[in-house]
């Protein structure tokens, strides 16, 4: 019997996908439960299962646009197809009586002596390997390192099978072999060129970008936070918080509180324009800006208003990990009301961060720079982070937007004021 592997709907309003890549190879013998093929779609990466044991047979190829529910792939499951598994690892360890008498045929040949080499494991650190998604996720849950595999194919004796693979893709891999040049530079000198196709996620990013300068009234205001409160609560708890929690104590979650506590003061920046109204929501849905394999993604910690930090930090770290591993669904990157971006992670000294449509607003951090301020008439070094609040105009005033920012920086600076509802301890005691 023939069974179709079609292309599932990510959502209502997508049409087509792009095949990101097959975790299979052509002929090869599948199980149902077995994930054979991911789709990129302008939301998200989403991984399609076999659905039947049996020979698969690949009609489309990576990298093509195709439409929902169109068939990409069928599995016949009367024929066998071939299976491909791991050989047996070489014991790399000689047994001890061949060794010794390997020692004493060495010994009893006349001549220099030559000096044989030790073969040592790779060192268990990152090696970079270019691993997909799925064999990411597989090398965790079976507890294997990248040191690991590059151990078992040194000693895994290769085949015809192997040559011919490596024939037929060796152009498609870039040479990563460090050139002598020199004057240093990484550049070759040549005047080649590459064209890829732009993906699906790519494309609906740049029509969303475009479409944000051209259809909101967007300004940008800035401010600038003393780190020093925050740096220094994280380094006295930041041990107890971890043990307690399982989850580490980032500066993102402090933001995070910041902002919903901001908005109780101004909740025009917690609003969205949806034609001629203005739907101003009594909740705050977090997007977080992580940047992902294949882009920029916006996953939304739900209800951040009521979270706790660790509870914020234990949302974030659920969302970063599945933006890395390109799992992410459409509905955690849908729904959010306000934004925070973190360039800081990469250098940024000061940006203006476009707003994520239909929200309003969004928040940019930036890098932390020792620089010298003025306290109590003294002059002193501390650490400074740049912070941009980008904002529709048309819905948003000049006086709320800077009102919010400076709201944002006095929690940073006084972190205790979280506790009580973006006021200060002396507000809450005198009832004001």
């Amino acid at each position: 019997m023939i069974v179709e592997i079609k292309v599932p709907s990510p959502g209502e309003s997508i049409s087509e996908v792009q095949i990101a890549g097959w975790l299979v190879a052509n002929g090869q013998q599948v199980s149902s439960d077995e994930e054979v093929v991911e789709i990129d779609s302008d939301k998200a990466t989403l991984s399609v299962a076999a659905g039947a044991d049996g020979k698969i047979t690949i009609l489309k190829n990576e990298g093509e646009t195709v439409e929902v529910n169109s068939v990409i792939a069928t599995i016949d499951t009367e024929a066998k197809g071939e299976v491909i598994e791991k050989p047996a690892q070489v014991d790399e360890k000689p047994k001890e009586q061949d060794t010794k008498e390997a020692h004493k045929n060495t010994e009893s040949v006349p001549g220099p002596k030559i000096k044989q080499d030790d073969p040592k494991p790779a060192e268990n650190k990152n090696l970079n390997l270019h691993l997909s998604p799925l064999a990411k996720k597989m090398m965790e849950s079976h507890a294997v390192t990248e040191a690991d595999l590059v151990n078992f194919y040194k000693h895994y004796r290769l085949t015809t099978k192997d040559i011919d693979f490596y024939l037929e893709n060796k152009d498609k891999v870039a040479d990563t072999k460090p050139k002598a040049i020199a004057s240093g530079s990484q550049w070759k000198g040549s005047r080649d060129f590459k064209s890829t196709n732009m993906s699906s996620l790519r494309k609906k990013l740049a029509s969303r970008l475009v479409s944000v300068k051209n259809e909101t009234a967007m300004l940008t205001t800035f401010n600038e936070v003393n780190m020093t409160p925050i740096m220094a609560l994280r380094a006295k708890y930041k041990d107890q918080f971890k043990e307690k929690h399982g989850v580490g104590l980032g500066f993102m979650s402090f933001f995070t509180k910041a902002v919903t506590e901001a908005m109780a003061s101004f909740p025009q920046v917690n609003s969205q324009i949806n034609e001629e109204q203005i739907v101003q929501f009594e909740y705050v849905d977090i997007s977080i800006a992580v940047s992902g394999p294949k882009g920029l993604v916006v996953p939304v910690v739900r209800n951040a208003e009521i979270l706790s930090l660790a509870e914020i930090e234990h949302a974030i770290k659920v969302l970063a990990t599945k933006a890395r591993d390109n799992k992410l669904s459409v509905e955690e990157m849908q729904g959010g009301t306000f934004t925070i971006t973190n360039g800081g992670v990469f250098g940024s000294m000061m940006s203006t961060p476009i707003i994520n449509p239909p929200q309003s607003a969004i928040l940019g951090m930036h890098n932390i720079v020792e620089r010298p301020i003025a306290v109590n008439g003294k002059v002193e070094i501390h650490p400074m982070m740049y912070i941009a609040l980008s904002y529709d105009h048309r819905i948003i005033d000049g006086r709320e937007s800077v009102g919010f920012l400076v709201k944002v920086k006095e929690l940073l600076e006084h972190p205790e004021n979280m506790l009580f509802g973006s006021k200060s301890p002396a507000e809450v005691l005198l009832d004001l």
